[in-house]
Order: C-alpha cells, then structure tokens, then sequence
C-alpha cells in the first residue's frame, strides 16, 4: 500500500489532497523560495488522532513530515522538501479551555492568535506575544519559532507564555510536558525545548498558555527625529531612564516614506525617522511622561498622540513590511544585536547597503535590539541583473557578519527554517551543533520531522 492510499484509509479521502494546485500551495511559506518542491500530499488534520495517523503512515513509509499553521512563516520553516507530505494543522482551531481565574488557556495548534485574544479580552486577559501577522497566524506556529513580536519589549517572546504542550512524536505516540501551574521546575524543561524547535522534534497538537492581564490604560508616544541613528539613540536614552515601555519600535525614512504611499499619512513630513513607543498599566500615564522628557532632551519632535491616531500609528507600525513577499530580489532580514549595538549596528547596515549599492529600509523591535531590515535590488520586466543579485548577496552576507562581530544573532524571532541554514554555523560552532543534531536524532531517530531545517 502507498502512502497516498494509506493516509486516505486511515483519514478519508477529504482531508488527503493529492490536487497539484492544492499541493503547490501548501508547499511554501512566505519565505524565499531557495528550490521549490511539490508534496507527495497534503494531509488536512481535524484531530490529534488525524496527527497520530499521519505521523505513523510517514513513520512507516520512511516518508518526511513538514508541519505547518498558516504559512506566515518568512524563514522557510514550512518549504515542502522532497517527497515530503504536508500537515496542515489549520483545522484544529478550537480553543479548549480558558481560565480566568487561572489565567490559562488550552488551544489546539491552529488557533488564530487574534481569535485567542478576541477570547481573552472579554474576561481582561490577554496573550501577550503579537507578531505583526497576529491576524492570521497560529499559536502553533508561534510555537514552532517561538514568535515575539511588538509587545515582547515587556512581556517576552512565546516561550514566555507557554506553560505546557501536548506532543505528537516520531513515532506517533502522545506526551504531555509541562505543568498547569506558573511555577514548576521538576525535570529538564521539554516544553522550553519544544519551543521555537519549528516541527523538527514533534508535532503539538495542544498548548496551554499563560495569559496576562489587559491593560485598561495605554499611552502612546511619537517621537520624530531627522535620522535614524538619532532614534536609536533614543532608544538607549529610554533604558536609562529605567522606564519600561510595552512597545518600542523604530522606523526608518524609507518605511515612513511606503507607509504614507499606503495610507496616505504624512510621516516623513514629520520627521526622518519615528520611534514610536507604548506604555500600559496603571502606571502608564506616569511613565509615558517621564518618556515624553527623555526623549525631548534629545533632539526628538515628541507629540502626545490622540487614542485614534495612536492605534493607527500602532496598526501602520505592523503592516510597515509593506504588501510583499520575500523573494530572491527582496529579502527581510531578523537579526538582532545588543540595545547598546543598536546604532553602530545601523550605522553599518547603511554603509554596506550604500557600498554595495543595494536598497535598504529598517524596522526594528527596539526595546530589545530585534532589527528587521529590508534588502532589495530593482527589477526590469521580472527580471535583474546577475550583478545586482550578486551584490544583494554579499549585502546579507555582511549584514550577518556584522551582527554577529557586536555580540549578536542571526535570527531574533522568525527562525532558522530552512533560508538561515547558511549562516547558522557562523553563530553556533561544534560541539554545540553536535550535541543539538544528538538531541534531534533522539526524538526522530529516522529524520523524517521537517527534514532540513532549523538545525
């Protein structure tokens, strides 16, 4: 029997597509597409039984699994690799449990994260981490890369918020790590692993979160400055102030610039640079003025935004990669380096980009030194010049280098997948990748987990 023919019996024939127009789009993220590949299916999960099923046919077949929630990924975690089968976890959208006493909930892997907040705020909760595709992505797959977002300045990155999970492994068998509780430390921590391990160890079917609580008070600053390296500044200006902001993010002048073509705003009359920052809580009020001092002292344009506008301001703030797609011309980089890194770390970004002659704009998750620059080179009827490609290239090259010199690293949220392999060896030397291929290779002995990615 085939494997087709297997996942068929074993699951029906509805949630096992073998269509190549459904194959082709399940087979990429919103990554760089390095060599495309087609599934052999694509397998539609509604259950943890549908996991088990599908794990246990590839398992038997010696067939690789690729996991994957939405697709939203931009580093190639969810690429189709050869021969591979796809697992579309989308349909395991049902929220469990949610606690407000507690202060938990239990989500199955397809959960939007939007729906989970939209759930939570009626009882003053909140899951805190927010990636800017909060919208359409899924805790799943906020689990898989251990997702930030603009938030994580104060409440940390997913890992931070997950308490428990329920795994599929290699083998098809189930386990529960992790504990109900906000404090437990018996064992080593396997749900921390399990985190941000992008489908290589497991497969989570179930995530008990931790969830914080809404603030009832928010206040946002804009402050505009005529550079960037200015606005980082800022930045460190703020930490010195120890005042604790819930979002702090940077845009350059070339997002400003796409974000006014998009909306028709005028930010870039206003400033070169925006460093846009977010206070919650009780407190807010208080520590948003003593911001507001910080920040004039140094050179910015600081205005106290009216709520309308703030939330606007916010909701451009995560759309600022624009409408498209990483391609090979276009490149969104995720590194991150030190706060104090901060400006000399930009400051090498536009030398290189202007060396080589390559585009550039930044956006970055300032509070904790989380960069997203943008490369790109122009095109001319869907086509570039070898060298332009060629000088983009060495552009990231560098970009990495640079970051890793300042103490940094080369992903900060989106994750290694399968785009970052290149450089991965770069940041972690032997024996250290030894012992991360050892730990792979004891939870999927025969490398059929997202074969190819993440380590």
């Amino acid at each position: 029997m085939s494997i087709i023919d297997e996942l068929t019996a074993a699951l029906g024939q509805a949630k096992v597509a073998v269509d190549e127009t459904t194959m082709a789009t399940y087979a990429v993220d919103q990554a760089p597409v390095l060599e495309f590949k087609l599934p052999q299916a694509v397998v539609r999960a509604e259950s943890v039984a549908d996991v088990q099923a599908t794990v246990r046919a590839c398992a038997a077949h010696g067939v690789a699994l690729v996991a994957r929630g939405a697709g939203t990924g931009v580093s190639g975690g969810a690429h189709a690799t050869e021969g591979c089968v796809v697992l579309s976890l989308e349909r395991m959208n049902r929220i469990l449990a949610l606690s407000p006493d507690d202060e938990t909930a239990v989500v199955e892997p397809g959960v939007i994260n939007g729906d989970l907040n939209a759930a939570a705020a009626v009882h003053g909760l909140m899951f805190a981490p927010d990636p800017a595709s909060f919208r359409i992505s899924t805790v799943g797959g906020n689990v898989a890369t251990n997702a930030g977002g603009l938030r994580c300045a104060k409440y940390g990155v997913t890992r931070d918020s997950v308490l428990a999970l329920d795994v599929v492994l290699a083998d098809g068998s189930l386990i529960h790590t992790g504990h109900q509780t906000f404090k437990g430390v018996a064992g080593y921590d396997l749900t921390g692993l399990f985190v941000g391990s992008e489908g290589t160890l497991g497969i989570v079917v179930a995530v008990t979160v931790r969830l914080k609580y809404l603030p009832r008070e928010v206040h946002t600053i804009a402050a505009f400055y005529p550079d960037f390296r200015s606005a980082a500044a800022g930045v460190l200006a703020v930490g010195k102030a120890r005042v604790q902001p819930a979002i702090m993010e940077l845009l350059d002048g070339g997002t400003l610039a796409q974000l006014d073509d998009l909306h028709g705003s005028n930010l870039s009359v206003r400033g070169a640079s925006l460093l846009l920052i977010q206070t919650d809580g009780f407190g807010a009020a208080a520590e948003a003025a003593a911001i507001r001092t910080v920040l004039a002292a140094g050179g910015a344009v600081v205005t106290t935004e009216a709520s309308a506008e703030a939330e606007h301001l916010v909701e451009m703030r995560r759309h600022s990669r624009g409408d498209e797609v990483d391609d090979e011309y276009r490149v969104g980089e995720d590194v991150a380096v030190p706060r104090s890194k901060l400006v000399d770390y930009v400051a090498a970004l536009e030398t290189m980009a202007a060396a080589r002659h390559v585009r550039l704009k930044i956006v970055a998750h300032a509070g904790d030194g989380n960069l997203h620059p943008t490369f790109w080179v122009d095109r001319v009827d869907n086509t570039v010049d070898p060298d332009a490609m060629e000088r983009l290239g060495k552009v990231l090259d560098e970009s990495i280098t640079a970051a890793l010199a300042m103490g940094g690293t080369i992903t900060g949220e989106h994750g290694i997948g399968q785009y970052k392999l290149r450089w991965l060896g770069l940041e972690q030397k032997e024996p250290v990748r030894e012992l991360q291929r050892r730990i792979k290779e004891l939870f999927d002995p025969a490398g059929i987990l997202n074969p190819g990615k993440a380590v």
